[in-house]
């Protein structure tokens, strides 16, 4: 991992980079991911009205079509989904007064070693090769949360009407994950409450990505290949788009629609399922000209919560993966292993290494 001092850190302001004629060699890729898109993802989109107001042919619809998305590939789209046009739109604007600050005083704020909150500039306070090309700022959400304390304390007094904004679009963001955690039960067969009641009370983390533009985007990425390691994360593109989701063995664009949130089946869901839906696999690719930025909600049980899927999905068939907790999935994959294609698969032989380790 690179030192975490300022001077270090001062290498990887994006802003300064992009001026450059080559990007450096950390932010290069192996050829072997950088496998062209080849068409468009353009599967139906899922209404939530009738879903949400209880109309049975409507969730009778919505079920089907999750089902199927979700054995496939591990995602699909919602459209009238409660969250209003002009929040979101807030949302976006305010976040540009955070992006837009000089880089030492983001440096400021910058996310700690082990950590998940504040600002990362191309995650060189982790990595030290196949860098992404962005910026991230984050902070945990639950039920209880200030989000506006958390602005006022951490990026500066002048930022509490920010931090309101963010305050109403979290509430909002863990409404929508609750009506997803129901239509995912459903679409599974068990009862509409039973994921939700893991959900209700855990921390979830909200991370807005600003994207640069990069005039080596055929060699980087702005996100690499990768699954979510947790439950399922809500994302929100802006017009300039750049979600690329793996189905049909081939990556395939997903066109950027203001009024849809995309959702990422991840891996402690697949997990709470037996195996039953896929991780999505996706990534993020870059704009030689423009700016990007999306809002991304990663959705997360109670830290102590153990990982097991219902007896309804383990009936006649053998269990995929063993108990875990998310509090030690999240340490695997937050200070010990980048995230990829294979962290539930590396993740497993580590739990078991480390649990022979304590003593009895």
């Amino acid at each position: 991992m690179e030192p975490q001092d300022e001077n270090t850190l001062h290498r990887f302001n994006l802003n300064e980079l992009q001026k450059q004629a080559e990007i450096p060699p950390k932010f290069l890729w192996p050829k072997v991911d950088l496998v062209g898109t080849e068409g468009v993802f353009d599967e139906p989109l899922i209404d939530l009205e009738g879903f949400i107001k209880g109309d049975e042919i409507a969730t009778a619809k919505a079920i089907q079509l999750v089902r199927t998305a979700c054995t496939k590939h591990g995602f699909f789209q919602v459209i009238n989904h409660g969250v209003d046009a002009d929040l979101i739109q807030a949302v976006y604007r305010e976040i540009n007064s955070v992006f837009e600050l000089p880089f030492d005083k983001k440096l400021g704020f910058r996310q700690k070693l082990g950590g998940y909150t504040g600002f990362s500039s191309a995650h060189a306070d982790r990595f030290s090769s196949n860098l992404p090309w962005k910026e991230t700022f984050s902070f945990g959400y639950n039920s209880n949360s200030d989000v506006i304390d958390y602005f006022t304390s951490t990026v500066g007094q002048d930022f509490e009407h920010v931090g309101r904004v963010y305050q109403k679009y979290c509430e909002k963001m863990r409404e929508l994950s609750l009506i997803i955690m129901e239509l995912l039960a459903l679409s599974l067969g068990v009862d509409r409450s039973h994921y939700r009641n893991f959900f209700e009370d855990g921390t979830s983390v909200m991370r807005c990505n600003n994207y640069p533009p990069c005039k080596n985007s055929s060699v980087t990425f702005g996100t690499g290949p990768h699954c979510d390691p947790n439950s399922i994360t809500l994302v929100h593109q802006d017009h300039v788009g750049g979600l690329e989701v793996f189905t049909g063995e081939k990556w395939v664009a997903v066109p950027p629609r203001q009024d849809v949130f995309a959702i990422n089946i991840g891996d402690t869901f697949t997990a709470f399922c037996n195996g039953r839906y896929r991780s999505c696999v996706h990534r993020a690719v870059l704009n030689e000209e423009r700016v990007r930025r999306s809002l991304v909600y990663f959705v997360n049980p109670k830290e102590d919560i153990v990982v097991r899927p219902p007896e309804d999905l383990v009936a006649g068939c053998s269990r995929v993966y063993p108990d875990f907790t998310w509090a030690s999935l999240f340490d695997f994959a937050n200070n010990r292993h980048r995230a990829g294609l294979q962290t539930l698969q590396d993740f497993f032989p580590w739990l078991l290494s480390s649990q022979s380790k304590v003593p009895a």
